[in-house]
């Protein structure tokens, strides 16, 4: 095989291995965990049984990479946010608006917390999902010292503030189901708000209006 038919297969396997991860998410997160199955997944991605079988063993396989590519990219692109030369409250403005942007993210952060609670999940999927979720908090806690050191955000223990940032964050996804959406406008600025110290948010007039263009952070989920 030549070696651009060799790349030119390797390409369609990504592909074709992304497809049956993100049909595997938006199953998981209309059927439940427990009621999902690899006919379910086969019949989203539009692909046979067999086929889903090319790529993956199990059903607890794909469950596993699906979580590892979401937490791994979420933590990439955070901690690249973490290192830009900007506000530290323009730095939460892009989190919380990046996050609530994305299409998959409600599917996402359901099959995140229905995979720590469920008892048919294996302890290692629970453990290894866990840890990575607590490791992501910390380029999110250096963005709040940052914003510490600036006076422009509130006290407290910076990785304690990094929980309650990404927890509501994430709560407020839930709410984003296609077809049940609550009608109450999410603003991300107003999140960040909740976050600065009193007096400086009244200086705040166009700091989230700069012309800082993140969506090439702020991609889909599973790019690599």
């Amino acid at each position: 095989m030549s070696p651009r038919n060799i790349l030119k297969d390797q390409q369609m396997r990504k592909e074709r291995i992304e497809h049956i991860l993100n049909s595997a998410l938006q199953t998981m997160a209309k059927r439940g965990i427990d009621s999902t199955n690899i006919k379910d997944i086969a019949k989203e991605a539009k692909l046979s049984v067999g086929n889903i079988y090319t790529y993956f063993t199990s059903k607890d396989e794909i469950f596993s990479e699906v979580l590892l590519r979401g937490q791994t990219m979420y933590g990439r692109t955070i901690t690249q946010i973490a290192d830009m030369d900007i506000d530290p409250r323009e730095k939460l403005f892009e989190i919380s608006k990046g996050w609530l942007s994305n299409e998959s993210n409600w599917a996402f952060t359901i099959m995140l917390q229905s995979i720590r609670t469920n008892q048919a999940v294996s302890t290692e999927i629970k453990q290894a999902a866990t840890q990575r979720f607590t490791d992501n908090l910390e380029p999110l806690a250096e963005i709040f010292r940052q914003g510490q050191e600036s006076g422009s955000i509130i006290q407290g223990d910076t990785r304690q503030l990094a929980f309650y940032f990404v927890s509501l964050i994430q709560g407020l996804t839930l709410q984003l189901a296609p077809g049940y959406e609550i009608q109450v406008d999410i603003d991300p600025q107003k999140i960040v708000r909740l976050f600065m110290e009193p007096e400086t948010v009244v200086s705040t007039a166009g700091l989230f209006e700069g012309n800082n263009d993140l969506s090439y952070i702020n991609k889909k989920m599973f790019d690599r």
